[in-house]
């Protein structure tokens, strides 16, 4: 029932007591409530005593009320009349509102639904709207009580150590429930990093992070890892994740390079096919910068950093970024411009400034290019925290940091702790016309757009549905074939035609060391379980890459593991060879900066005491080029791996020849820190690995076969001769024959 209805009948049947005690309310209010619900069903229905039986139809004597006192209440029409008209006309009106509202109607224009809703919001429920809340401090109480409309989980946040499936949607199904118990009934949104699949939880599927899939230039392959990952996001209960990072690392000094593609602006936007395989196909006939997110299967996306977040100075994170208007938009921009015609639901600012201007308080690059030149029509959201660090030190003047982020074109901020400070202050500058109402009001549509588009007036709601699909075999699979295709092979042999990869699977005994062979927490990096990722093999399910050496290796060969091993151990073992796992340690953002770039011990005195006793293979695993250049000539092979996650299978698969080397360096490989930065096309360019190099090996089976081939080609033209030497050895008898 409206909660119009309610005083409307109390009016009613306080006016019918008054006339006369002996009528019983309950009488008097069903047959109300009979007449409204027959109505609705049939508007062409005059009164009640047109749908009931006959037997019924004596006592109608008024309004068609079916009650024993309908005599009495007969003789008071002449008082009531005037007055239940009314009353019948008010609840009408009600049942109306409430059966029909355009912005739930799914059939109503976007813009239309936009634009009813909003219409009918306080600036309360507005401010609500642009709040993005930490999980950690929102309740179902919280989202009713100020409105909010967005939850996120930080790096690591989760409803429970080793959270199941059917945690993550109990959570987010009661923060949503306290969402819609608010009077309009509008739903929040969940949001989430998932940069190498749905990395915060556990058993998920971890992909090779950017810095590797950029290498592979398959702009299919991220389509479908796009796919995956938003499969096992929705399994979970989430419709939001806080990906592509679509940055152009010009500095792998930077803690971010391996969240990046490439230095080479034309890879990322290849790589931005990652946006329909996360949000669907965009529609043919979709508005320019329209978001598209296509169900229940998808989730909205979020370009990130915007923009230049890439090219600061010496690589350094927030910092500036120093260069003119037509570089930036030369390099930095176009992946953005990609995003935008894919149909992008969101594109989060970055922390870093543009020539000392705050990429948070930019109205110029926000608002006016954007929004305007670019036509991007999904909301902006702010990093964690980002509006306070406008000032310096962050928060030092919050009430300046928000008028310039609100006023920058910021719609959605991800606060994440002290909501209710931005919510008041926020509420302050609108009522004190600092920030204008257009302001809000652009940044609502913008939201409820956003929302809309993905469907979640209409499912609100998670459920179980799509739980098989976290970690499953196929999406493990997929995740291998990223790797294999990842791998660059940057040195085969001592000499080119003497090349030790592959290696054979049939040896009498092989070494595997390294801090990194038997760490699945150093294969998936920063952003895994944790936000700054953690060592060894206890955080997810996955393979790690000594595990896949054993699994690929023939059975007779002895697999012998020692992380750090002696000259004397690994020359009294008389090996057939090695292999060594070394790379950087897990990080994120500002922890990864790194002046020096160096391999952290014992990862160099484990190359050099491996490769000065036996030959040996070097897989680094490390989220950018790293110096190498002082190992290099003690080393017969040397792979870069980069950051691969759970599926060390793939590695292996391709040491040991069942599928071939292909990969191209993505980055530029220097020989000094000295040279950074340093890119393709730069003067004086003199790396150790050029960008786009890259050894190939052909797949051990396919050369079998080819081989097998070869030999049946040689046999089949050997046959062919001898047929034709035996034909004209018979027509030279037949003639001989003839001629006798």
């Amino acid at each position: 029932m409206n909660q119009g209805d309610g005083p409307s009948h109390q009016r009613g049947c306080a006016a019918l007591r008054a006339a006369d005690p002996s009528i019983n309310t309950t009488d008097i209010v069903d047959v109300f409530l009979l007449h409204f619900y027959l109505r609705a069903a049939d508007p062409s229905t005059v009164c009640v005593s047109d749908s009931v039986t006959s037997r019924k139809k004596k006592n109608l004597k008024l309004f068609g009320f079916l009650s024993p006192k309908a005599e009495r209440v007969q003789k008071m029409g002449r008082f009531l009349n005037p007055l239940m008209g009314f009353l019948l006309l008010c609840s009408w009106v009600a049942i109306a509102e409430a059966e029909y509202l355009k912005y739930k109607d799914p059939q109503q224009p976007l813009n239309v639904r936009v634009k009813d809703l909003l219409s009918r919001m306080t600036l309360e429920e507005k401010i609500g709207q642009m709040t993005q809340i930490e999980r950690s401090v929102s309740s179902a109480k919280v989202m009713k009580n100020y409105f909010i409309g967005s939850v996120l989980s930080g790096g690591g946040s989760v409803p429970a150590s080793r959270a199941s499936p059917e945690s993550w949607v109990a959570m987010v199904n009661d923060l949503q429930k306290g969402a819609l118990s608010t009077r309009l009934g509008i739903p929040m949104i969940y949001g989430i990093d998932a940069v190498h699949g749905h990395n915060n939880v556990y058993n998920a599927t971890i992909f090779p992070h950017n810095v590797g899939l950029g290498v592979t230039r398959d702009p299919e392959l991220v389509k479908k890892i796009g796919a995956a990952t938003a499969l096992e996001v929705r399994a979970t209960g989430i419709p939001y994740v806080f990906a592509p990072c679509i940055a152009v690392c010009r500095d792998p000094r930077w803690g971010r390079c391996y969240e990046s593609y490439s230095e080479d602006h034309s890879i990322v936007q290849l790589m931005t096919d990652i946006i329909p395989g996360l949000q669907g196909e965009i529609p043919a006939n979709s508005q320019k910068g329209v978001p598209f997110v296509a169900g229940k299967t998808k989730v909205a996306a979020c370009a990130k950093h915007y923009v230049g977040d890439g090219g600061t100075t010496k690589g350094i994170n927030e910092n500036n970024t120093v260069i003119g208007r037509n570089g930036l938009l030369s390099i930095h921009m176009p992946a953005y411009l990609d995003s935008i015609s894919k149909g992008v639901a969101t594109i989060m600012v970055s922390y870093s400034s543009w020539n000392g201007k705050k990429m948070h308080a930019n109205w110029d690059l926000v608002t006016d290019y954007l929004k305007n030149h670019l036509q991007f029509g999904g909301f902006v959201i702010s990093d964690w925290m980002g509006i306070d660090r406008i000032t310096s030190p962050p928060h030092a003047n919050y009430s300046y940091s928000v008028q310039a982020a609100i006023s920058a074109g910021i719609d959605m901020v991800m606060v994440p702790y002290n909501y209710t400070e931005f919510v008041d202050d926020l509420t302050f500058q609108v009522q004190n016309k600092i920030i204008p109402m257009s302001r809000i009001d652009d940044a609502v549509s913008r939201i409820l757009r956003v929302k809309f588009t993905m469907g979640l007036f209409e499912n609100p709601l998670a459920d179980l549905t799509l739980a098989d699909e976290l970690g499953s075999h196929e999406h493990r699979e997929l995740a291998r074939e990223a790797v294999r295709k990842s791998l660059v092979l940057l040195k085969n042999g001592k000499s080119a035609d003497k090349p030790l990869l592959p290696l054979p699977k049939k040896a009498p005994k092989i070494l595997v060391a390294g801090s990194h062979a038997d760490n699945l927490g150093a294969q998936c990096g920063g952003w895994t379980i944790t936000w700054q990722g953690l060592e060894g093999n206890s955080l997810t399910s996955g393979t790690t890459i000594l595990g896949a050496i054993k699994n690929t290796v023939d059975p007779s060969t002895q697999v012998v593991y020692s992380e750090n091993p002696d000259t004397n151990f690994i020359k009294s073992n008389k090996f057939s060879y090695a292999i060594v796992v070394v790379g950087e340690h897990p990080y994120v953002e500002t922890f990864g900066d790194s002046m020096d770039l160096k391999i952290p011990e014992p990862g160099p005195s484990t190359i050099t005491n491996v490769c000065s006793s036996v030959k040996c293979i070097v897989v680094i695993i490390s989220g950018r080029p790293v110096v190498i250049q002082p190992y290099i000539d003690s080393i017969d092979a040397l792979v870069a791996a980069w950051l691969p996650g759970t599926e060390g299978q793939g590695v292996a698969d391709v040491l040991f020849g069942d599928y071939g080397f292909t990969g191209k360096l993505a980055r530029t490989w220097f020989k000094t820190v000295d040279q950074l930065p340093m890119n393709v096309g730069d003067p004086h360019y003199d790396p150790l690995f050029p960008f786009g190099f890259g050894l190939t090996t052909r797949p051990e089976h396919t050369e079998r076969l080819e081989d097998l081939s070869s030999k049946g080609e040689r046999i089949s033209t050997q046959f062919s001769i001898v047929l034709v030497f035996i034909h004209v050895l018979f027509l030279s008898f037949s003639l001989l024959s003839m001629a006798v």
